[in-house]
């Protein structure tokens, strides 16, 4: 399996270990910014959308810090930078 593969797995593992989403939608954005600086050490950019009932009553910022703590160490080694839009599933249209 290739490191870009990898990489991917590893982040969706903890957002699913940590959020137990009902949607998660993990998108590398990475080709878009090679040159920028960040790209340069190796770490990736994402966006991420997710639906999770841990999500329900909390705001935007709470909601990232429960996205940031659930990648945890990825976010020095792997990810330079992340999208992300949290929902919770009553803001989800069907």
């Amino acid at each position: 399996m290739n490191r870009h593969k990898e990489r991917i797995e590893r982040i969706q593992q903890r957002l699913q270990e940590q959020l137990q989403p009902l949607l998660c939608e993990l998108q590398d954005d990475s080709e878009a910014h090679r040159g920028h600086a960040g790209a340069a050490s190796g770490a990736g950019h994402f966006s991420l959308k997710i639906v999770s009932e841990k999500f329900a009553g909390l705001n935007r910022i709470s909601r990232h810090r429960l996205v940031y703590d659930a990648v945890g160490d990825l976010m020095h080694t792997e990810i330079h930078a992340l999208v992300i839009q949290a929902l919770s599933p009553s803001e989800t249209s069907n």
